[in-house]
């Protein structure tokens, strides 16, 4: 199978997240520099998420391995920033992240997934592009993330942007998502 280098660039980014995680499980106020490694880690993933989008784009590697890697690579590493510091926030001495915030993230990431599922499984071939909306609340997401493992206090206001743009990102994918599938069976009537 060809990878191109996007698609490679996609899968060392989904490869880093075990790292992350356990750098996140290895940390303890006494060993801070655990809070450090992840925070590196998270960095370079998402340095990686820019070159595999930039590289596609710019050099025409956009693939369908690209298309499904990519934003799965995103939600893997989101929802696992997001439960493991929600598991940490207890330690942590500057943030604590709510479960509210971490249950929006996860419900939507997993409510997304599902219907793509239904709609490839059903449709076969199905995909849904990334909108800005969507493009925004990644980045707003991964920012929020960074906020907490670099302890700046006002992280916590940021989670009522995220969570709104979650949430409304979320329903913004659930109306084009349907709207397609409805498109696909009127087509093939």
């Amino acid at each position: 199978m060809f990878l191109t280098v996007a698609n490679k660039l996609t899968i060392c980014r989904i490869l880093v997240i075990p790292f992350f995680v356990l750098a996140l499980f290895y940390y303890s106020p006494d060993r801070d520099c655990f809070r450090w490694i992840a925070l590196g880690i998270f960095l370079f993933a998402g340095i990686l998420d820019l070159l595999d989008g930039y590289v596609a784009r710019k050099f025409h590697q956009e693939t369908k391995l690209g298309a499904l890697l990519d934003p799965l690579a995103d939600k893997i590493l989101l929802v696992s920033a997001y439960i493991c510091l929600y598991k940490l926030s207890v330690i942590f001495d500057t943030v604590r992240l709510p479960l509210w915030f971490v249950v929006g993230v996860v419900i939507r990431e997993i409510v997304l997934l599902f219907g793509i599922t239904v709609m490839r499984l059903v449709k076969g071939g199905t995909t849904i592009n990334p909108t800005l909306l969507g493009k925004l609340t990644t980045f707003c997401q991964m920012f929020a993330v960074l906020g907490i493992l670099a302890r700046w206090r006002f992280t916590d206001l940021f989670w009522y942007l995220v969570l709104t743009l979650v949430i409304v990102s979320g329903f913004d994918y659930i109306y084009k998502g349907i709207k397609q599938f409805n498109n696909r069976l009127t087509a093939q009537c």
